[in-house]
């Protein structure tokens, strides 16, 4: 019955989808989840509460394409709203959760199921995100996916965010971040436009943004 994917471990498997933002670790998801319902599998996706940038209630990739999910508060609300008999667990914006994301994987995938977790795995200053770099030294197929450098158009793995703003959860998308390179990223711009912010200097902080 798994003979719709290349990967086929008994009893179950954990996948993880991730990379920076804009680079498609949602579009896979989805993509992986059409083809499980192809194979006539049971599916169910969740997402946490929190990401309400495209859609309150579907995951929603940056392009608008969409898929119903479960909306949960944690990872152990997931148990609790999980449909019986099911094959196939998505779980979108894994880095929001908490770690005990990595427990309910663990034991969702020892009874059987096939978890896919798309998620950042680095945050705004290109540092392991949540629960992901753990659910990736466990799962047994890692997809890090890449975006374009809107510096360069080299292939970009980082997270730029774009406002003055140190908060580590901040959902946003195309106004607060871009993607960048390794070489392009740069994890302080934001810590100082807030600075510049708190000195109403304007001429500066378009200066930043323009060398940025």
């Amino acid at each position: 019955p798994m003979n719709y994917s290349r990967f086929n471990f008994k009893p179950g498997w954990i996948e993880v989808i991730c990379g920076c933002m804009f680079s498609g670790k949602t579009e896979e998801l989805i993509r992986q989840i059409r083809r499980a319902e192809y194979a006539k599998l049971r599916i169910q996706v969740f997402k946490p509460r929190i990401d309400n940038r495209y859609s309150v209630e579907d995951v929603a990739s940056h392009n608008q394409n969409t898929i119903s999910s479960t909306l949960v508060d944690n990872s152990e609300d997931i148990y609790h709203k999980l449909i019986h008999n099911v094959d196939v667990v998505g779980i979108d914006e894994g880095q929001f959760f908490d770690h005990g994301l990595i427990e309910v994987a663990t034991k969702l995938a020892n009874v059987g199921k096939r978890v896919i977790v798309a998620g950042l795995d680095t945050d705004w200053q290109g540092k392991p995100f949540g629960p992901i770099p753990q659910l990736m030294a466990i799962a047994e197929v890692v997809n890090k996916q890449h975006a374009i450098c809107v510096v360069c158009g080299e292939s970009a793995s980082r997270t730029q965010r774009l406002i003055d703003s140190e908060d580590n959860i901040l959902v946003g998308s195309q106004e607060a971040y871009e993607a960048r390179c390794r070489s392009h990223f740069d994890p302080d711009l934001s810590i100082r436009l807030k600075n510049l912010k708190s000195d109403d200097n304007q001429d500066k902080i378009s200066e930043e943004m323009t060398l940025s």
